[in-house]
């Protein structure tokens, strides 16, 4: 494959700017037999159909997309799933919907997993269980090469204007700084990057695994991710339902293994040029 068509299929998947959509989920009650009226878990029933349903979008480089040629969905998070499932000895079912959907299907029973770059909060925690993470991300800026767009800090993003997603984790810190917010319709992330570099926007907030990758497919562009601005230490993981505790231990035992033999660092140089985002980062983040 050239590098034209391998950027091409990067960027008919990417949704750089869609991945930190806020999500919002009711609280979860178990699985209940109605034959019986005995509780089941969630792993019985898994085991008895002999395969995990798993949300995820099917939209999200390199997490979770449809790859260009084979049109198979793919990814970091999705090959994760794929390996859990045979060490598991059961068969994966992908179920793809948007990001607002995938707790709701959770709690509906729709699904037993969901992934998608979901980061793991406080919030999420009270409503919901994660497994083991497998990403360690944070946050950083696209700026201009030529004067970083005048900003140094996270203090100088006051009256400067960010390209982004209205709902993103990272919008947010630009509004908490001052940010004057500039929100696209939908558009592909070289009109957002392209902007940056000729000026019509300052910088552009978001996840610095993305972030790098989006600078490799447009070299041309005269911008570059700030060496001093790291900011928002976060981390993904596996989400379900609250309280399903035998399906997290058999989820969490095949993790363990795969983080032990190197599988999921594999994966990760795979799908992320090389870099290896199981292992936490250092840093001394603003």
């Amino acid at each position: 494959m050239t590098k034209e068509k391998h950027l091409s299929k990067i960027f008919l998947s990417l949704l750089l700017f869609s991945m930190m959509v806020v999500l919002a989920a009711c609280g979860a009650s178990g699985d209940t037999n109605k034959e019986s009226g005995s509780k089941t878990s969630t792993w019985e029933n898994i085991q008895e159909k002999g395969e995990i349903v798993v949300a995820t979008s099917g939209t999200l480089y390199p997490a979770s997309y449809h790859d260009g040629e084979s049109k198979e969905l793919t990814g970091y998070e999705v090959e994760i799933m794929n390996e859990l499932g045979k060490r598991l000895k059961l068969e994966i079912k992908y179920v793809e919907m948007g990001l607002d959907g995938m707790l709701t299907s959770l709690n509906s029973g729709q699904a037993d997993l969901a992934v998608n770059d979901i980061e793991i909060t406080p919030e999420r925690e009270e409503k919901f269980t994660f497994s083991e993470p497998y990403k360690y991300s944070f946050g950083t800026a696209i700026v201009r090469k030529s004067d970083h767009s005048g900003i140094e800090s996270l203090e100088d993003l006051k009256g400067k204007k960010a390209a982004g997603a209205a709902t993103s984790v990272y919008m947010q810190v630009g509004r908490d700084h001052g940010a004057e917010e500039v929100i696209y319709d939908n558009v592909t992330n070289d009109v957002y990057l392209r902007d940056v570099s000729i000026g019509r926007t300052d910088v552009i907030l978001n996840d610095y695994y993305l972030q790098k990758l989006a600078l490799a497919a447009f070299p041309e562009f005269e911008i570059m991710i700030h060496p001093d601005i790291k900011y928002h230490p976060n981390v993904q993981a596996i989400i379900m339902k609250k309280d399903n505790d035998e399906l997290l231990k058999q989820v969490n035992s095949v993790l363990v293994e795969m983080h032990a033999d190197g599988t999921i660092s594999e994966l990760s140089k795979q799908f992320f040029g090389g870099e290896d985002v199981s292992v936490e980062q250092d840093y001394d983040f603003e």
